[in-house]
């Protein structure tokens, strides 16, 4: 198996980190993006050794960052040595064999070491099947990168002989995963949606939280609801999507779900994979975007959360944006000066409590069209739908003598329906 399958880093592994700027990139980004893939090769468990930014006017066919490049890069290595060079964008087969050969040492591309922390984290049989796609669907057009012995064993043109047919076995075999894991992953979708229509019919908003990792997502959830799901302060420290019913102070029940965090440069097939879980963020009823209001490049992170929700068709999704970590006084600072770019804002900190109870008020004005005031007057004998109200309902008044309860309510639109036969207007004084 490839270096790509494997699901544990070598323990101090020393790697050197190669990014690119072209003509008329701006560098800024291009050095966050590699102060990014340095948080996720020590998140891997890897010690960075070196970086190397490349300027040049394109993209290079063979080498990617040129053959003379490479060759320098490959001195260095030489007298600095290390086991492992990353690359911060997507290789092809034909770049990565050529990189190998010339650097000395085994070549990783973004994407890599995101599916390799992926494998690590994912700790649910739906998180393990979306990683594993995503592994084989990067793994299945680089291939013949693995059979290069025997190019130079048989050294045909085509790859004639044994060559040829091992490559062929493996490419049908790895096929046939891919179909047996997307219909695995189809069986979770169709159970999730059957668990969305059951919360549906129960009245209960549906929340997701989304923002870039480790944004405070996982502890900001903790807060809300006071579920001790694991959070650190680490890249990608929760994978797998949890979901936590919260009531607010005007007691209107949600569900609320902390989904996969975002990240610069997301490769796309990995976006696909985890459609069953991005489905959470796509049938919401409200997205809470949570945003580090005290990283230097905040407004960057809000974009690359943009683009996903764009990808995944979430964009238009009526959202709360939540500025988290005003405990710093970055974040503070920011947080007022973004709180004036978007409609709905909330400035908090997750770890502190700070601002809770602000979030919560917007929270409720959030969702407060999805439900209708009414008043009912119930016979008593219809004890199910009063215990469906009980259950479901804002109950705001309440009487229950000579035999019937006399209810005032805020219900979903689906339950008033229901309760419709049973509305009264209130008596004139």
């Amino acid at each position: 198996m490839t270096e790509l399958l494997e699901t544990k880093s070598r323990a101090e592994e020393t790697v050197v980190l190669v990014g690119v700027v072209l003509r008329g990139d701006e560098e800024w980004r291009a050095r966050d993006t590699m102060d990014e893939l340095a948080q996720l090769a020590e998140t891997a468990g890897a010690v960075v050794q070196g970086r190397f930014l490349v300027r040049q006017s394109k993209i290079q066919a063979g080498y990617f960052i040129g053959s003379g490049k490479a060759e320098e890069i490959a001195e260095w290595i030489r007298e600095n040595p290390v086991s492992m060079a990353i690359f911060d964008d997507d290789l092809s087969p034909a770049q990565g064999r050529n990189l190998e050969n010339t650097l000395g040492v085994r070549v990783l591309d973004r994407t890599q070491l995101i599916l390799d922390i992926f494998a690590q984290r994912a700790q649910t049989r739906e998180g393990c099947l979306q990683v594993e796609l995503a592994q084989h669907q990067y793994l299945l057009p680089r291939l013949r990168r693995m059979w290069t012995h025997l190019e130079r064993q048989k050294g045909g043109i085509g790859l004639r002989g044994p060559g040829e047919t091992q490559l062929e076995v493996d490419r049908r075999r790895i096929n046939e995963m891919i179909g047996r894991l997307k219909r695995e992953l189809e069986h979770v979708r169709t159970r999730r949606a059957e668990q969305r229509r059951g919360r549906r019919r129960h009245g209960w908003a549906l929340v997701s939280i989304v923002g870039y990792t480790n944004a405070g997502k996982s502890t900001l959830l903790n807060r809300l609801s006071g579920a001790e799901i694991y959070a650190a302060n680490q890249l990608f420290a929760t994978l797998d999507p949890t979901t936590r019913q919260v009531e607010l102070p005007n007691h209107e029940p949600m569900l609320v779900t902390d989904t996969v965090g975002f990240i610069q440069k997301l490769p796309h097939h990995l976006v696909e994979s985890f459609k069953a879980t991005l489905e959470e963020v796509v049938e919401a009823d409200l997205l809470l975007h949570v945003v580090d209001a005290a990283h230097p490049q905040v407004e960057t992170q809000i974009e690359a959360v943009h683009k996903v929700l764009d990808e995944i068709g979430a964009l238009d999704k009526p959202m709360l944006h939540v500025f988290n970590k005003i405990d710093d006084e970055k974040g503070r600072n920011a947080a007022r000066r973004l709180a004036r770019q978007f409609p709905r804002t909330a400035a908090v900190s997750a770890l502190t409590g700070e601002g809770i109870e602000g979030l919560q008020d917007a929270l409720a004005d959030c969702l407060r069209g999805r439900k209708v005031e009414m008043r009912l007057s119930v016979p008593l004998s219809e004890g199910r739908l009063i215990a469906v109200l009980r259950k479901n309902a804002s109950i705001l008044e309440e009487d229950y003598e000579g035999g019937t309860a006399d209810l005032l309510v805020r219900v979903t639109s689906q339950l008033a329906a229901q309760c419709a036969p049973y509305r009264v207007e209130k008596q004139a004084p």
